[in-house]
């Protein structure tokens, strides 16, 4: 891994190239600074994982950086590798015992540091040590390939920059998580969530399905039903394959439209309203039909206030009408 520069200044810079001398100073000066007022507090485990948004991103990564390594795991709601990667790192950032700081960005509510970073899909993953970002790996991969990944990157941190870590009080009480009232469709979702983690996608589909039968605009339940129908459909593809009919098929909407399911479960939200857009542009009768009602049952899936689903909107209108 070979590290790249973040400015210290608030704005993302990874094209700039600084040497690591430089990045090291930085990271014993915040050190030597932490030591005259005392030495940092011991943080409980809760605080290893932490949410981050584009306002906090100097606070909270750049300048944590100087004292530990700080993973970016970059996910969004709708991503279903991600709530496979996701917890697997917070129980990791656990485990290492504040060896490195596990930082959580949705890249639906921050999408400048999305653009910042040259990210194409999702999950990513990044780390930031004494202000210098480096490229970790992308998906979900296995837990020994992360384990060797984190290490290599805490050694880096150590012997590159002279990081020691996040003192952790293993004892501290954390607060209670506040309760609420179940809801009378609760235990529905929690057996709809029970069946994607178990790989059950047509027991999802049935659960969602059965929430919507009583309240047909339940917003959480149709999200879920359109998630894990994309997944249903995609489950069994070839990415490959689907990819080069695409590409070789330019006129074919089933394989359009089937690539663009891809899209977006890779993450790449635009290239799949994209790719449907144009479907829709250059087809008629049936054949656009089919691609329009596509491409709004991928709207679920990102949500109706998502600004991505809004441009696709206009795009939409501006080919139908």
């Amino acid at each position: 891994m070979q590290p790249r520069n973040m400015s210290m200044s608030g704005v993302v810079d990874l094209a700039a190239v600084k040497a690591a001398g430089e990045a090291k100073a930085k990271a014993e000066q915040a050190r030597a600074e932490a030591a005259r007022q005392g030495g940092p507090a011991p943080v409980p485990p809760s605080a290893l994982v932490i949410d981050v948004d584009e306002a906090g991103f100097e606070r909270d990564v750049l300048q944590r950086s100087a004292e530990v390594p700080v993973v970016l795991d970059f996910w969004a709601e709708w991503c279903e590798p991600c709530k496979q990667l996701g917890p697997l790192l917070e129980r990791l950032a656990v485990e290492y015992n504040g060896r490195f700081l596990l930082a959580k960005i949705d890249v639906d509510a921050n999408q400048m540091l999305m653009q910042q970073f040259g990210i194409q899909g999702i999950p990513a993953v990044f780390a930031v040590v004494a202000g210098q970002a480096l490229p970790l790996f992308q998906g979900a991969v296995p837990e020994a390939q992360i384990r060797e990944t984190l290490d290599q990157l805490i050694q880096i941190g150590e012997e590159r920059f002279g990081l020691t870590g996040i003192v952790v009080d293993a004892d501290a009480d954390t607060p209670a998580p506040v309760g609420r009232p179940a809801g009378p469709y609760d235990a529905l979702l929690e057996a709809a969530m029970s069946a994607l983690d178990a790989g059950d996608l047509a027991g999802a589909v049935q659960a969602y399905k059965n929430v919507l039968a009583d309240d047909p605009a339940h917003p959480e339940a149709k999200l879920g039903l359109a998630q894990a129908e994309l997944l249903t459909r995609v489950q069994d593809l070839d990415p490959g394959v689907v990819r080069k009919n695409a590409a070789d098929n330019p006129a074919d909407v089933t394989a359009q439209i089937t690539a663009a399911d891809l899209d977006l479960v890779g993450g790449h939200v635009q290239d799949a309203f994209g790719r449907l857009v144009e479907t829709v542009r250059r087809t008629a009768g049936e054949d656009r039909n089919a691609a329009r009602l596509r491409l709004l049952e991928l709207f679920e899936v990102i949500g109706a206030d998502d600004p991505r689903v809004t441009a696709a909107r206009q795009a939409l209108a501006r080919v139908l009408f």
